[in-house]
């Protein structure tokens, strides 16, 4: 089922996630609970007083989702999320327009994008502060062990990691990181050894403790990464603003010449 999730996911990056249990959302996680959103159902009404629920209407933020926590895990459903929506939100109905909507969504990915670029990179700091510990043959015993039980999307993080690309007809990505496992020395088998034991654990609990625990223990400096991420995205969107600012400058003087 973990598969399962992780693959449709990384299929469909836009899936919102979901939980079938109340309560308040987790830092750092993309799962929503059932207080924050409206479920859709897909039974039509049996009388008119029901036609009336919110739950049997939907709107223009209607969009899929996949439950990734709770009861009925894997299966995809149409939700409404969007708060300030009139039809499933009556009671935060407010003046907003399609473009403050546009705008949480922007930031939300931003946001998004700036946790896992921040999540990769602390990962890779980890990994440098792994010092060699165990002979190379218990390291390749204990990693090749590992790796055998990650799904198949952790396998590719971590061979991404290590620039890592599949090629065709070699039996899988998985195939391709056991022969580069093989041929790596005692320093790399070892922090390769960290990395996975570090997506395992992420895979079985929450994914911001594990490497918050990891990063202590290797004393990384998370704030550092994180600020550095921010500081990055933010010059590549201002590059963008100014790349769209001055291809509209240019527009009026090619309608003149032509």
């Amino acid at each position: 089922m973990d598969a399962h999730v992780a693959k449709t996911i990384a299929a469909k990056p836009k899936l919102v996630q979901i939980s079938t249990a109340y309560g308040k959302q987790q830092e750092g996680s993309p799962v929503l609970p059932r207080n924050k959103y409206i479920a859709i159902r897909d039974e039509k009404p049996k009388s008119k007083e029901e036609a009336q629920r919110p739950e049997y209407k939907t709107c223009k933020y209607t969009t899929e989702a996949i439950i990734a926590e709770g009861s009925e895990r894997g299966e995809i459903h149409k939700v409404c999320a969007y708060p300030d929506c009139s039809i499933h939100h009556p009671s935060k109905q407010t003046s907003t327009d399609d473009a403050k909507w546009k705008a949480e969504q922007e930031k939300q990915r931003k946001e998004a994008a700036i946790a896992n670029t921040t999540g990769i990179r602390v990962l890779a700091a980890i990994a440098a502060a792994v010092p060699v510990r165990l002979m190379k043959r218990d390291l390749l015993f204990i990693l090749e062990k590992l790796v055998s039980v990650m799904d198949e999307n952790r396998v590719e993080m971590l061979a991404r990691q290590h620039g890592i690309r599949q090629m065709r007809n070699d039996g899988g990505i998985g195939k391709t990181l056991v022969a580069f496992v093989r041929r790596a020395d005692e320093g790399m088998l070892s922090r390769l050894m960290v990395e996975t034991a570090i997506l395992l654990g992420a895979s079985r609990t929450n994914a911001v403790t594990v490497l918050r625990d990891a990063a202590s223990t290797y004393k990384v400096d998370t704030d550092a990464i994180s600020l550095k991420v921010k500081q990055e995205f933010a010059v590549k969107e201002k590059a963008e603003l100014t790349k769209k600012s001055a291809e509209k400058s240019v527009q009026p003087k090619v309608r003149k010449s032509a």
